[in-house]
């Protein structure tokens, strides 16, 4: 107990720099009659009952030692009355800590010099049982007198041996001179055997011989040091962490005349410290990617060498596929795949599973029970359900014995409430098994790991059925038609974007003309795939009935308004969204072989480059247009004739707007590659991709070249027809001629009567002038074009009309038929395929 030799209580404590209490002597409970509990973390101005004397103040403000008398409260709030001494201990790190000691004042002797720190006989003066230890200072009974400088030198002994901190004394040579109970036992000799000798001779460790150099420093210049050492007490199976400060013993003077040593255990704490820095690094490192395989192995990686010797991570083989996780059957068993692994030894030579294998863990396994019941649990190696799970694979039980494995635990991986896997937790290298803390810790690890995983698991499913509904909405080969030679290339994004919208098409239209496509939907992921492919069927549909480039974006413009419009609060379904941020951008261009004219218009697209015959290169300047979405804005197309052999590229803002580089040296650098003599279009596809695509791109990229072809004289037969009835004769005979010329006599008698009917309906149904005009493509063409906009249909006509049977016998007779408008009006067309085709 912490008493003196009166039986009155000393109080020892320690108080860091803002005056909250450290720590709490049963002495000071004694005197004062706040326990540990209520006193430490608390503020020791509290437990003034009168404020400290300005000379204490301003002697504790510079960090000097400070002794005299105050004035404390006790628990019931009567005044104490103390003789207090408070002594600065700093740190390397700067930070002050002061070590206190209370008891009732008492005459001090002035010269009696202080005992060892044993609490044994002092050094010099009486023994405690010596008379003279009771008398006053002449010798006298001295009733009522204070204790003798000897008894006042033990009461200070007592006190510091009875401190729950090991201190000792070392003198200028740092040979020690004392030590109390507390040091005895952590050094694990006593006293006697350690009087003598320097640190580094009774504990030679090298932590401990730092501790020596620093007990030199401090003699030398008389400042605090403080140090922490990492070691194992005797008896012990488990390092200790040790705060401990070195401080100057000094003369009032202030010679120094040798260093004291105190220690507090701060392991606890140490450890707490280091499960908060596990967890953190854990929170840094697990989850960086979207990939299931690299999340697991960055919790192996996280936890081996913190805490572990070994971890193996193990998923269901739904999970590693990106699936929904299925339960097993009641009294199944659960397969799994081995997809992380880390350990201590170089290459993982305990692995029982290697990488990339297939297990399974039968209804009384470990993994099995923590799946069952979502908890942890800790295992050591003659536990009996891991030698039953050993036994069942002999690489598991082969690794048990060969490298000691005295410890595990396995910690299920749950996240949303569905199983995905385990993870097992090994210790053969590190002697302490595991405890509790551990397994909490190893919890808390797999908890934020489990999430990353379904995330990643999450992400990986919708990826694919993004890129699978995206992929199958794109052309997969270049349609039949010979107005342009075509090549492309469509690269997604990496996988942090997510898939995006970017799409292009290649449409054949009547006449031997064709449509190039290139857009891009706002946003990426599934809600922009379902958009493009949305959009893509859209620009097929209005294509089909021939409109305009600027008339098609106006009607696809409209198209979505309407879809973002429908996709608000009530009809969103189960794809989120903001309402008003559905947008996309895109160019459309028509292309005609055989006046070589080309219209372009485009809505809020990146301008299309253009590359003649002789290598010059330029940007066409095309009105921009709005983006699709704004709605009410106007769209513009633009005429321009081009040479034969002329390249067109049409591409997304992914290609020239990048991280590496923005749209302004994008557009140059793509004018430097396409510059220059032809290639072949595959060869400046990856020659384009090459010069411009990221390392990491964050967009997908759309390019489509396009290089023109023309259709001369010799494909292409063209008559104008008076409104007469007579000319139907005539205009058969016209096109029997070129037909044989062509050497398509076969296919003499279906185009006469094709050109029979379509020129007589638009004789008697339309307006003159009247063109007749015959091409040979890949298709045999006629076309009949007149002033009139009234469009023709088909009907049914009944058993006694004399009319109405002539477009339903052309559409019976060829391979296709349709109208189109044209600025003076329309033009009927029927397409047959050529003979021996």
């Amino acid at each position: 107990m912490d008493e003196d030799a009166a039986g009155r209580p000393v109080a020892a404590a320690s108080l860091d720099d803002q005056g909250l209490v450290l720590a709490w002597s049963e002495g000071a409970r004694l005197m004062l009659g706040h326990s540990r509990e209520e006193t430490v973390g608390r503020s020791g101005a509290a437990l003034l009952a009168r404020p400290l004397p300005e000379v204490a103040q301003r002697s504790m403000d510079e960090g000097r030692e400070w002794h005299g008398e105050i004035l404390l409260r006790h628990r019931t709030g009567r005044s104490v009355p103390v003789r207090l001494r408070a002594h600065p201990l700093q740190g390397a790190d700067g930070t002050r800590h002061w070590f206190v000691i209370a008891d009732e004042p008492a005459p001090r002797a002035p010269s009696a010099l202080r005992a060892p720190l044993t609490g044994r006989a002092p050094l010099t003066g009486p023994a405690p049982s010596d008379p003279s230890a009771a008398t006053g200072p002449h010798g006298g009974a001295g009733a009522g007198a204070g204790p003798s400088a000897a008894t006042a030198g033990l009461l200070g002994a007592w006190a510091l041996d009875q401190l729950p901190f090991p201190v000792a004394v070392y003198d200028e040579q740092v040979r020690a001179i004392g030590v109390n109970e507390q040091m005895e036992r952590l050094a694990g000799m006593p006293e006697e055997a350690m009087l003598g000798l320097r640190v580094s001779d009774i504990v030679p460790r090298s932590g401990i011989v730092e501790l020596e150099r620093l007990q030199e420093q401090v003699v030398r210049t008389g400042q605090t040091l403080h140090h922490r050492i990492y070691d194992r007490s005797p008896g012990e199976t488990r390092d200790h962490a040790w705060s401990v400060f070195v401080f100057p013993v000094k003369e009032p003077d202030g010679r120094v005349h040798g260093c004291g040593v105190l220690a507090f255990d701060d392991t606890e704490q140490h450890w707490a410290r280091r499960r908060l820095a596990v967890l953190s690094e854990a929170g840094t490192r697990i989850g960086t990617t979207l990939d299931v395989t690299r999340t697991a192995q960055e919790l192996a990686d996280v936890a081996v060498g913190m805490f572990a010797d070994f971890v193996g991570v193990d998923l269901l083989e739904d999970v590693c596929r990106g699936e929904e996780p299925q339960e097993p059957q009641p009294g199944g068993q659960a397969h799994f795949r081995r997809v992380a692994q880390q350990s201590v030894l170089p290459g993982c030579p305990e692995a029982g599973v290697p990488i990339g294998d297939a297990d399974s863990c039968p209804p009384d396994s470990p993994p099995a029970r923590a799946l069952a019941t979502g908890r942890a649990a800790r295992y050591y190696a003659d536990d009996s359900f891991l030698l039953r799970w050993a036994l069942a694979r002999p690489e598991r039980e082969r690794s048990i014995t060969e490298y000691g494995v005295h410890s595990g635990m396995v910690v299920p991986l749950q996240a949303r409430g569905a199983n995905l896997g385990f993870a097992v937790f090994l210790r053969h290298r590190t002697q302490e098994p595991f405890d509790d803390d551990d397994l909490l810790l190893a919890e808390e690890i797999a908890a934020r790991a489990a999430v990353a995983v379904d995330n990643a698991r999450r992400y990986t499913r919708e990826r694919a059925t993004a890129i699978t509904l995206q992929r199958s909405m794109l052309p997969h080969g270049v349609p039949r038609q010979s107005a342009v030679q075509v090549a492309s290339r469509y690269l997604p994004a990496g996988p942090r974007a997510g898939v995006g919208g970017d799409w292009f098409d290649v449409i054949p239209l009547s006449g031997a003309r064709v449509a190039l496509v290139v857009g891009d939907v706002v946003g990426h992921g599934l809600h922009a795939s379902a958009t493009m492919g949305r959009l893509r069927t859209a620009v097929r549909t209005l294509a089909d009935v021939d409109l305009p480039p600027d008339e098609l974006l106006t009607h696809l413009d409209d198209l979505v308004v309407r879809l973002d419009t429908e996709e608000g609060p009530e009809g969103r379904g189960e794809i989120e969204h903001p309402v008003g941020e559905t947008g996309a951008t895109c160019l459309y261009a028509v292309y005609d072989p055989v006046s070589r004219i080309c219209s372009l218009a485009r809505a809020g697209h990146p301008l299309p480059a253009l590359v003649t015959p002789d290598g010059r290169f330029e940007y066409l300047d095309l009105p921009a247009g709005p983006p699709l979405g704004v709605g009410g804005l106007p769209f513009e197309a633009v005429e321009i004739e081009l040479p034969e052999g002329t390249l067109l590229a049409l591409y997304t803002d992914g290609l020239v707007e990048n991280a590496e580089h923005d749209t302004e040296q994008g557009m140059q650098r793509l004018r430097e590659v396409l510059s220059g003599p032809h290639r072949p279009l595959e060869q400046t596809c990856d020659t384009v991709l090459k010069a411009l695509r990221p390392q990491r791109p964050t967009d997908d990229i759309a390019l489509l070249l396009a290089r023109t072809r023309a259709l001369d004289s010799e494909h292409v037969a063209t008559w104008d027809l008076p409104a007469d009835p007579a000319v139907v004769a005539d205009a058969r005979r016209l096109v029997s001629r070129r037909l044989a010329a062509w050497e398509l006599e076969e296919a003499a008698f279906t185009t006469e009567l094709v050109v029979s009917e379509l020129v007589t309906n638009a004789i008697r149904h339309a307006s003159p002038p009247i063109q007749l005009r015959l091409i040979k493509d890949t298709t045999l063409i006629c076309e009949v074009s007149d002033a009139s906009s009234t469009a023709p249909h088909l009907r049914r006509a009944r058993t006694f009309d004399e009319g109405g049977r002539g477009l339903l016998l052309v559409a019976q007779l060829t391979q296709r038929w349709g109208t189109r408008q044209t600025p003076t009006g329309k033009t009927i067309w029927a397409e047959q395929p050529l003979p021996g085709t």
